[in-house]
This record gives C-alpha cells, sequence and structure tokens, in this order.
C-alpha cells in the first residue's frame, strides 16, 4: 500500500466536521501563537521557554494518553518519537529561535512561507506520494505570492540580512518539512497499534528535552535569576495548552487522515492571524497589502484543499 493509498483510505473514515475543526486549529491557535511568543521571550530564554513548553505539554499528553488506555511506549516508540521530535520540534524551533536574534521576525516568517513547497517535494521525492497537479503547485504559488505582498511594507523598508541566520530558517524549513513527512511515515509504521495522543506527546517530550539541554548548553539558566513577568507566564501557559497540546495534536492528526500539501496551508494562513491579532490586541497597523494579501492568501488554500480533495 502507497502512502498516498493509506492516506485517501483513512481520510474516507475521518468526520469531516472533526476534519475542519483541526484545519480551524492549526490556523488559528498557531497563528496566536507569534503574539504568545512575543510575550512570552519578554523575560524567558527562548531555547528554555520552548523547552519547558513542550515538555509540559508532552507530560500532560502523555498522562491523559495512558488513562485512556494507550499501552506504555516501548523502545520503538521512543526511536520514531526521537526522530520526529529532533526533526519538528527541537531542530525546526531551535533554529528560527537562534535565527531571529539576528534578523527581522518579518523576513524569517517570508523564508517560513516556503514550508509547503519543501513538504511536496519531500513528499514526492521521500515519502512515496504522487506527483501534485497543476492546480496544487498553482495554489503554492499563489501562497508565496501572498506572503510577499503580506511582508512588502516590511520588506520595502529595509530588512538588514544575515546570509546564516537566513540559511538557518531555510535549515528550519527542511527540518519542519522532513518531521512532516516523518509523522506520517512512522505512524504507517506502528500500524493499528498508533495513537496520534501518545505519539504526540512522545514527540514532544523528546524534541523539548533536546531544546532545554540546548538552552543550558549555550547558558540560558542564570538569565532566569531575573524573574520572568506575569504576562510572559501567561503567554508561555498559553502555549503550553492551545500552543502545543492542542495544535501538535491536531496537526499529527491531520497528517495520518489528509495529504500534507494540504496540512502545509497552516504555513500561509498563520501569519495573516498573526497580523490581524497584532492589530486587535496591539495596536499593529494593517494596510491595505494586508488585506490584499489576506485574500490571495485564502484563495490559494481554498485551490490547495479542493485540488487535493478532487485529486484523491
Amino acid at each position: 500500500m502507497t502512502a498516498d493509498t493509506a492516506t485517501a483510505e483513512a481520510a474516507a473514515h475521518a468526520p469531516r466536521l472533526l476534519v475542519g475543526a483541526a484545519f480551524a486549529t492549526i490556523y488559528v491557535v498557531w497563528g496566536s501563537t507569534y503574539l504568545a511568543i512575543r510575550y512570552a521571550v519578554e523575560s524567558f530564554p527562548p531555547l528554555l521557554m520552548s523547552g519547558t513548553r513542550f515538555l509540559c505539554a508532552g507530560t500532560v499528553l502523555l498522562a491523559w494518553a495512558l488513562l485512556r488506555g494507550a499501552r506504555r511506549p516501548g523502545a520503538a516508540e521512543w526511536r520514531r518519537a526521537a526522530l520526529v521530535g529532533a526533526l519538528l520540534v527541537a531542530a525546526s524551533f531551535g533554529l528560527v529561535g537562534w535565527a531571529e536574534q539576528y534578523i527581522a521576525s518579518s523576513l524569517a516568517a517570508l523564508i517560513v512561507a516556503s514550508v509547503p513547497v519543501w513538504i511536496i517535494l519531500l513528499d514526492v521525492t521521500i515519502g512515496g506520494a504522487a506527483r501534485p497537479s497543476r492546480a496544487v503547485l498553482v495554489g503554492v504559488a499563489l501562497g508565496l505570492a501572498g506572503q510577499v505582498l503580506l511582508l512588502w511594507p516590511e520588506l520595502e523598508r529595509g530588512v538588514a540580512g544575515n546570509a546564516v541566520a537566513a540559511l538557518a530558517v531555510v535549515a528550519s524549513n527542511l527540518t519542519w518539512a522532513a518531521g512532516t513527512i516523518a509523522v506520517r511515515r512512522t505512524s504507517q509504521d506502528a500500524g493499528a497499534a498508533h495513537s496520534p495522543v501518545l505519539a504526540t506527546s512522545l514527540q514532544m517530550l523528546a524534541g523539548g528535552a533536546m531544546l532545554a539541554v540546548a538552552g543550558l548548553a549555550v547558558g540560558e539558566a542564570p538569565l532566569l535569576e531575573r524573574g520572568v513577568t506575569p504576562r510572559s507566564a501567561l503567554a508561555w501557559a498559553y502555549l503550553v495548552g492551545p500552543g502545543s497540546m492542542l495544535a501538535f495534536s491536531a496537526y499529527t492528526w491531520l497528517l495520518t487522515v489528509t495529504s500534507p500539501a494540504r496540512v502545509a496551508t497552516h504555513a500561509y494562513v498563520n501569519p495573516v492571524v498573526a497580523v490581524f491579532l497584532g492589530w486587535l490586541l496591539a495596536g499593529e497597523p494593517v494596510s491595505a497589502f494586508t488585506l490584499g494579501a489576506t485574500a490571495v492568501i485564502l484563495g490559494a488554500v481554498v485551490l490547495i484543499n479542493t485540488a487535493s480533495g478532487a485529486r484523491r
């Protein structure tokens, strides 16, 4: 059975309402985490913030999965979780966090917007997927065009770049794409015994541990002695709950019931959500470029989702 066939069979049995709710979760919740991270790192060192975020979320999800009857993970489950956690959690979040010390977040966001391209390419080359249709490719191009429009005012003002940092964000795209493919492959390898909640918790624990060790290694621990502000603490708690437990569970489950190309559309929508939340909650301006980009990006999402569903 090919990866496409397995995914198509799973999609046929997935309730449409549940699939729609999962997409809404990764679109809106992950979009809101941009603002939450901004508040969290005001007084919380970035690697330790991310590491403790995933360690806490993973612990709660693991306990919940075990209470609901999931069998205790063995060596095979931990090996799969270590691979996905290293790619999807530790490397992706670690590289972007490091890079944003040297380049503007707008430039990082523009680079991250190419994630769907890498996912589609890796899915075809190593994931066993069929070549994407012309409509999907057009949707990807539209999504990237919408990202450029969204960030054009910032780019016009001049964004100071750092080649090494920019390459680090590109590398994070590759690790996220590889982790996305690995989620689907490892869930298929696990077969009937696969529990998405258990798998997600183990991935968070593995990736969170790697991030925490990295934070300690680079000397972030002494920075905590200054204390964490209430706003940072609340933002961290939001990142643990909806931002990690809820959104990551939805993401990993979606990868088992629909195509990576469709799931990857979150990379287009998240910055739009972030911009509007910044306008609503932080008083950041929304320009005509923002409104035009939103229309283009949402059109790209509709095109990719429609084309992916029609192809199956």
